[in-house]
């Protein structure tokens, strides 16, 4: 099982989704954990009669809400992920440590979920932003939750992509122990996105239909990041089936 952490106060709740539908699409279960401060997915994701911590199933992945750390999906689950203790994986209770996803995916917007969530031993973590200063400087505030020197991978939302503006971000960072990937991947905020986003969650789907070009060839990028076992091309093939 691999996880994925997705960092930063900009609203992630859409592309990641998408991120997770393509994952599922290429045959693997998925977990996509919202916790953040606003649990925007409650809101969009359908469920029956949620509780204050729950985990229900949209379009063939499961979506957990309302959970503090990552022992408190493994207790509503009844299972233990990522057991390295020989004896504990031969006892007895050797179906405790069942691991049902192949991706767990994770949105985060404070500081102290970081270790809640214990992103340091993540498989892969990326940082999420527009360049409005709430999402730049709450985001970057986020970063300070790590305690150890950290991988990173920008992906960054904006209108038009500046060398200024990265450099900028780059800056604000400076004080945290964060060690920056060499490649950046770029979305372009368009309007009409969101209008796609908005009519797909009131019919209750996610579809990649009237998505950008932009949108659809950077989120493969993504995706390709995340799984090196699946070209580009079958990733964004996806997308137009």
């Amino acid at each position: 099982m691999k996880k994925i952490g997705f960092i930063g106060a900009f609203d992630k709740s859409n592309f990641i989704m998408y991120t997770a539908k393509l994952l599922e699409q290429l045959n693997y279960k998925v977990l996509l954990v919202d916790a953040t401060s606003n649990q925007k997915l409650k809101y969009i994701v359908p469920s029956i009669n949620p509780t204050k911590a729950y985990i229900t199933n949209f379009e063939n992945m499961d979506f957990a809400v309302g959970f503090e750390t990552w022992e408190d999906i493994e207790k509503y689950l009844g299972i233990q992920f990522d057991t390295n203790d020989e004896d504990e994986k031969n006892d007895e209770n050797e179906e405790l440590n069942y691991e049902p996803y192949d991706y767990v995916i994770v949105d985060l917007d404070e500081p102290e979920k970081i270790e809640a969530y214990n992103l340091n031993e993540f498989d892969k973590n990326y940082f999420v932003t527009s360049f409005d200063m709430y999402s730049l400087r709450k985001g970057v505030n986020v970063l300070k939750g790590f305690n150890n020197n950290i991988k990173l991978t920008k992906i960054l939302f904006s209108y038009e992509a500046y060398k200024e503006d990265e450099e900028y971000l780059n800056l604000l960072s400076m004080e945290y122990k964060i060690d920056w990937n060499e490649y950046t991947i770029y979305f372009q905020i368009l309007g009409e996105d969101n209008k796609v986003f908005e009519e797909n969650q009131r019919v209750e789907k996610i579809r990649y239909k009237r998505l950008s070009l932009n949108f659809r060839e950077s989120l493969a990028y993504v995706v390709q990041d995340i799984d090196k076992k699946h070209s580009l091309g079958s990733v964004k093939k996806l997308m137009k089936e």
